[in-house]
């Protein structure tokens, strides 16, 4: 399993690490190869994301989470090296929650659940992907809820 560093916790509703780790484990558990390195769960203004997504995806909005891997072969990394981030949108999780009518950490360990699966390649771009993407999603929201 990978590790975490949380960076710039969110002022509005507590991550208990507990849960991230309970993702993590459940992710190790449906991935074949060694999951090594760091990833860093951070919180940042929409500013700084919307200039981020601008950079790097070439849209210029902000967005509730931004996830890039830095190694495209993990298993040859130290437990050390920082291998992936997930930048998250404080503002955007709390307008979500109320929308969605969830609390607002749980749309975080949602967002973190989908940000970590597209971090170990899995996407949405065709109806195959996405199902094979929801059902992984699903299956360690339901770990992670019992």
């Amino acid at each position: 399993m990978f590790y975490f560093e949380i960076i710039n916790p969110p002022k509005s509703f507590i991550i208990k690490e507990k849960i991230i780790e309970s993702i993590f484990n459940e992710l190790d558990k449906i991935e074949s190869e060694k999951i090594n390195g760091i990833l860093n769960i951070i919180f940042e203004e929409d500013s700084e994301i919307q200039r981020l997504n601008k950079q790097y995806r070439n849209i210029d909005k902000t967005t509730d989470v931004l996830s890039f891997h830095y190694y495209d072969d993990f298993s040859k990394l130290q437990d050390d090296e920082v291998a992936w981030e997930i930048i998250l949108s404080e503002k955007k999780i709390i307008t979500q929650w109320k929308e969605y009518k969830m609390w607002s950490e749980l749309e975080c360990y949602k967002l973190i659940i989908h940000s970590s699966l597209h971090i170990l390649w899995y996407d949405h771009e065709d109806d195959e992907d996405f199902l094979i993407m929801k059902q992984k999603e699903d299956f360690i929201w339901k770990k992670i809820s019992e």
